[in-house]
């Protein structure tokens, strides 16, 4: 087997979802250890291979999906309620849209809970990682703060906005539908068009990081009122 040969059956696309390789094509790979690990603790394989299983218990209704770009860094901001079953539902409606990998910020910090939410594609809640990954040119998923048991959006993750304004920020909203509760019933992924300012900015001013928190909050208030 050639050199090319080997590396075109041991890379696995970072940011785009492939299909899931057999199971004994994916079993090989886990006893050879022939298997990529990105930058950020992603195992595409294992993400591939768990992913049908997460778009049969989480039912999403796309909407907006021509706001996301087909390729290169973007933020997406969505508002955040119930814990992780959003940014699932937020992930599924991405990977429909684009067929992208979603980059959600929030990887605990616990050793084993980090490794393993970062093994499916999250990121820590820092600068350096947000900055990072959108210097990758993935796409950054970043909640609003969780509202709990009443919805709206949520306050902006002030921190985060100058790591944030150097690239598109589009809004997204993500309600329930349905009677039922948690992961099993439906839910409903909208995207709006860009987040702008109505005046020229540099990015790199805390002034303007600042306006656009607000104006992303708004976005994500808007759609959820529709």
């Amino acid at each position: 087997m050639t050199i090319s040969e080997v590396a075109r059956i041991d890379s696995l696309d970072a940011d785009r979802v492939g299909r899931p390789e057999s199971p004994w094509r994916a079993l090989e790979r886990r006893f050879t250890g022939r298997y990529p690990i990105d930058a950020f603790g992603l195992d595409p394989q294992l993400s591939d291979m768990v992913l049908p299983l997460f778009t049969l218990a989480v039912r999403v209704d796309l909407a907006g999906g021509d706001n996301l770009p087909a390729e290169g860094p973007a933020v997406v901001v969505a508002n955040r309620a119930f814990g992780f079953v959003e940014p699932a539902a937020l992930a599924i409606g991405v990977m429909r849209a684009t067929g992208r990998r979603l980059r959600v910020i929030g990887a605990p910090t616990a050793p084993f809970l980090g490794s393993a939410a970062r093994r499916f594609g999250a990121i820590s809640a820092t600068p350096s990682d947000v900055t990072a990954a959108l210097h990758a040119g993935h796409l950054v998923a970043v909640p609003l703060m969780p509202t709990w048991l009443r919805t709206g959006a949520g306050a902006p993750p002030h921190a985060l906005m100058q790591a944030m304004t150097h690239s598109p920020i589009i809004p997204a909203a993500v309600t329930s539908v349905g009677p039922l509760s948690g992961a099993i019933r439906g839910w409903r992924v909208k995207f709006g068009s860009l987040v702008t300012l109505p005046e020229r900015y540099d990015p790199n001013d805390p002034l303007a990081a600042a306006r656009f928190a607000d104006a992303m909050r708004e976005a994500v208030a808007a759609l959820l009122a529709e």
